[in-house]
């Protein structure tokens, strides 16, 4: 395989990982702990990330406990919760942070996909991007006499191959995304 194919290959395994993060922080009807991967807690001045300050479990569809390590940090991780975009509403007994997950409205499900139908978009837009990146590499390699006709064809094909790949694997998590949004 040419470099110019595994570099492009390398770049759109980003794009896909990117988008399944983005995915990940969408909230939907059903209770997650990867719903707070992006979610900070100042631990002795530093912002630690929530899942290494606390233990996240989900013990039922719409519920998550948060048991911090450190019961000094609850209001702190109430705080972080509070201020998050994820619009949730803990609550804490001095040893645990109870969140229920309230039901979606049509509505917020409605804008939801659309949020994740824009995402993909742009995944899918920055794949197209590194395909045609990877065509101008291989043209320039074969005006410099590096690559003959044939292989510059041939590392197109595999190129565009790649390229049908990666948006197929896009629509598929995006279809994934959807279903999750619009179940209740």
């Amino acid at each position: 395989m040419h470099s110019a194919i595994s570099s492009a290959e390398d770049r759109m395994k980003k794009t896909l990982a990117n988008l399944k993060e983005g995915f990940a922080s969408l909230r939907t009807g059903r209770a997650s702990a990867s719903l707070f991967d992006k979610i900070r807690v100042d631990y002795y001045g530093n912002k630690s990330p929530l899942n290494q300050v606390a233990n996240i479990s989900i013990p039922e569809a719409r519920l998550i406990v948060i048991q911090p390590w450190d019961k000094g940090l609850i209001s702190e991780i109430e705080k972080a919760i509070r201020s998050s975009e994820l619009s949730l509403n803990p609550s804490n007994d001095g040893k645990v942070i109870r969140i229920s997950i309230p039901p979606l409205t049509g509505q917020r499900r409605k804008e939801l996909a659309k949020i994740a139908k824009g995402q993909a978009e742009q995944s899918r837009v920055a794949v197209r991007n590194i395909r045609r990146d990877g065509n101008d590499e291989l043209k320039k390699l074969l005006k410099d006499g590096e690559l003959t006709e044939d292989e510059e064809s041939k590392a197109s094909d595999e190129l565009q191959k790649l390229t049908d790949n990666y948006i197929a694997k896009i629509n598929q998590i995006l279809d994934e995304k959807e279903k999750e949004i619009m179940e209740e």
